[in-house]
């Protein structure tokens, strides 16, 4: 039951409708106030508009003074009737300032001895067409709706006759029927506040979690594992960025899964490569090894030279795999950093022609250089540069038939020197170009005996430590271009690498 309350109170729905119900509350509270604040200025005004004349036309009929001084017959009279007519009235006679001489109220309940006369002078202008209030002389601070006359004896302005319309009886009475309106009013506006919370909180519900249902309904479907599941909204604002991230992050992770199911199925791949690759040359080793032993004094001492070679050639091929993996390890971890230094790139060019003349010589292939005179020096690690040099060119000679070619070729291009190697080989199709430097891709797959292929992967790593981009252009049955750009020396920007 805790749990269910908790529930209850943490949801949506309690505090969309507490929101609803707390706003609705305080409008309503405004409302009354304004309504009863309202209500009573209109009471004010309508009593005094059709009270105005009464003053006016008791002055007209009524002598107040005689010799300057009250009449006390004719108030006397006065009183009395109105006493009669209406005894919620209250009758005070001023002087010309404003000094109360005689009244017509409870006894010793006046408390001021003078009234303002400024709103009784505004009041005689306008004829009583305009709402003002005086004082009220027995509450000092509150204020009454009047109405009131200049009062002459010889055309002499002598004083004046102010009546109170709010008298005590009156203010009891309204005092009484105002606490009554009250309560009725504030139940009334209760009721209409609490169903019109229900009301309009049922509505916002049904509109507002619509669409959250639905989200919750998508999420929930991609968490079970429908990864198409995504998040339709025709509306704009904050639900629908909410969608709109929710369909990106979807997006992100089935991307991501994509990705990591090629990556393992490349993973997979390499291991039968590298599980291949590292059986053939045990295989080899451990044959010619077996057999020296078992026939040691069968065979003669070339054939152990000879079977001695096979297993120098194995083990050597065995070492560059490892060295090739172990290398690329390092430099996918970032522990590898170029040693940058000033050299001929031209002269490293031809380093690595000498050295791979025998090989492409025995596959009739020529291996040549293309490069102007004076070309000036570059900055970049020698012995990487060299290492992608070499794994271009094996690459080159592996899949270049015999009587083809490579051309090694070098140019000026602003601040750098372009590095171009062509080959006559068989070339990439084009659907696997963007894969070719991919640690775990075979860039043909008609020469997997020919090794795992991870000479490019190692080349693209050396260049990225050198903030170097390399290019490819391959034409199938025609031949492969590999570029990239190493930039000039120079003294000033010796640290561009670092």
């Amino acid at each position: 039951m805790k749990e269910r309350l908790k529930y209850f109170f943490n949801s949506l729905t309690w505090k969309i409708g507490s929101t609803f119900l707390l706003i609705l509350t305080i409008l309503s509270a405004v409302y009354l106030y304004i309504a009863v604040w309202t209500a009573e200025m209109y009471y004010q005004e309508a009593a005094q508009k059709m009270g105005a004349q009464i003053a006016p036309q008791i002055v007209n009929e009524n002598e107040f003074f005689s010799n300057g001084k009250p009449d006390s017959k004719v108030l006397k009279k006065l009183f009395h009737h109105i006493m009669v007519i209406n005894p919620s009235l209250e009758v005070y006679l001023l002087d010309t300032n404003g000094t109360i001489l005689t009244y017509y109220a409870p006894e010793k309940k006046i408390i001021l001895k003078s009234v303002d006369l400024e709103p009784i002078k505004e009041f005689v202008s306008n004829e009583g067409k305009n709402f003002v209030m005086g004082n009220n002389p027995r509450i000092p601070d509150a204020h009454a709706t009047f109405t009131a006359a200049e009062v002459y004896e010889n055309e002499i302005l002598c004083g004046y006759l102010y009546i109170v319309m709010s008298g005590e009886e009156f203010n009891n009475a309204a005092q009484f029927l105002f606490g009554s309106f009250m309560l009725r009013l504030a139940l009334r506006s209760t009721t209409i506040t609490l169903i019109a919370a229900i009301i309009i909180t049922f509505i916002a519900l049904l509109v507002i979690t619509k669409n959250l249902r639905e989200m919750v309904s998508v999420i929930r479907k991609f968490k079970n594992g429908n990864l198409d599941s995504r998040i339709q909204l025709k509306q704009t604002g904050e639900l629908q960025e909410f969608a709109n991230s929710f369909n990106e992050m979807a997006d992100t992770i089935v991307q991501n899964m994509e990705d990591l199911k090629t990556m393992d199925n490349l993973r997979r791949e390499l291991v039968a490569n590298v599980s291949h690759d590292l059986r053939t040359p045990l295989a080899t080793i451990h044959g010619y090894v077996e057999t020296i032993l078992m026939k040691s004094e069968i065979i003669s001492e070339d054939q152990k030279k000879e079977y001695l070679k096979t297993i120098l050639n194995s083990t050597e091929r065995l070492k560059k795999l490892v060295e090739e993996l172990f290398e690329l390890s390092k430099l996918e971890a970032r522990e590898t950093k170029p040693n940058l230094e000033a050299f001929q790139l031209s002269e490293l060019a031809q380093d690595i022609r000498h050295k791979n003349l025998i090989l492409v010589e025995s596959k009739d292939i020529t291996l040549t250089i293309d490069a102007p005179q004076n070309l000036p020096l570059v900055i970049a690690d020698i012995g990487m540069i060299e290492k992608v040099f070499q794994n271009l060119i094996d690459n080159a000679i592996k899949f270049t038939p015999e009587q083809g070619s490579i051309v090694i070729k070098l140019s000026k291009e602003n601040e750098f020197i372009r590095i171009k190697i062509s080959d006559s080989g068989i070339g990439i199709s084009e659907d696997q170009i963007s894969n070719i430097y991919n640690r775990f891709h075979q860039a043909s797959s008609q020469n997997k005996s020919k090794g795992l292929g991870l000479g490019l992967a190692i080349v693209k790593k050396i260049l990225e430590v050198h903030n170097v981009e390399i290019f490819t252009e391959s034409t199938p049955n025609k031949g492969t271009t590999f570029s990239f750009d190493i930039p000039i020396y120079k003294s000033e920007k010796s640290h561009i690498f670092a």
